[in-house]
């Protein structure tokens, strides 16, 4: 079995964890156990429009109510904010914006989210701003990485070996830097990554297409490892009516069950239910043998 050295649970704050956000660290505990890997909590907090400080409370409060062990990373929201937040690495991600930059990989886009929907049934962005040569400063203008749904990009893929696949259309032309001026998710997850020395990535399987975007990306930031790193793609979790649960679901936060009454192994109980375990799981530990 390979032994690796570090994965992450990587949570954003924009909103209250629930049953999918603890089933992913369930995942994510028993593959570091197997391979000998440390765990870092990496919490995503450039969204500042939707981070809030309760919600970054909610990471560390759901974490101790059940017992979810990590090695790496902030203990609490005072520790987070003065040593572990996205913006003390700022300076990271503007050096890899000016690689791409410098490489003529980049061009500016003034479209809204509104106007890329209408050029494309599906929401796929056409790639109307990359002869535009837009002034990469003007106000209200993203940067998006020239890239297509036609290149075969490959990664290694914990259970399934080596895997070609080509990005989604709707990450044709991805955003490395928003609007706002700050790096966007796809940058600022492999610079992350490449930052802590994370080598086993492990994220549900809505994220395949971001795999293949951040491999592509981190082939053009100069010498790095990334690309070589183990990816793992874990079953969402649903509920009884097969939908996916979400953020503003609040009857599936942990916030809301504690509220309520339920205990530590009633969500292990709940969750072993909602994945089809027959038995009835009550701890982290149990779920070993179905990761």
């Amino acid at each position: 079995m390979t032994n690796l050295k570090l994965t992450r649970f990587a949570p954003t704050p924009s909103g209250f964890l629930h049953l999918g956000n603890v089933y992913s660290f369930i995942v994510t505990y028993h593959l570091s156990k197997k391979h000998q890997a440390k765990i870092l909590l990496r919490i995503d907090d450039l969204d500042r429009e939707r981070v809030k400080n309760r919600y970054i409370e909610d990471i560390f409060d759901t974490l101790n109510f059940l017992e979810l062990p990590y090695d790496l990373g902030p203990k609490n929201l005072k520790d987070f904010k003065s040593s572990f937040s996205q913006s003390e690495r700022m300076g990271q991600y503007a050096k890899a914006l000016e690689i791409l930059r410098q490489s003529k990989l980049l061009f500016a886009c003034d479209c809204s989210r509104k106007k890329v929907e209408k050029m494309h049934p599906k929401g796929y962005y056409t790639g109307f701003c990359r002869n535009r040569k837009l002034p990469f400063d003007q106000n209200e203008t993203s940067w998006r990485l020239k890239a297509d749904m036609h290149q075969d990009i490959s990664f290694k893929d914990l259970n399934e070996g080596h895997i070609v696949g080509k990005l989604p259309g709707i990450l044709t032309d991805f955003i490395v830097r928003k609007k706002d001026g700050l790096p966007a998710y796809q940058l600022t997850s492999v610079v992350d990554d490449l930052y802590f020395g994370v080598d086993l990535v492990v994220r549900g399987k809505d994220l395949f297409g971001s795999t293949l975007a951040q491999v592509f990306l981190s082939e053009h930031l100069g010498p790095n490892a990334f690309a070589q790193n183990t990816f793992y793609h874990h079953y969402l979790l649903q509920d009884p009516n097969n939908q996916k649960l979400s953020k503003s679901a609040g009857a599936t936060s942990i916030q809301f069950m504690r509220k309520s009454g339920k205990k530590k192994e009633d969500i292990y109980m709940m969750i072993g239910e909602w994945l089809g375990v027959k038995e009835r799981i009550k701890s982290l530990e149990e779920f070993g043998r179905y990761v």
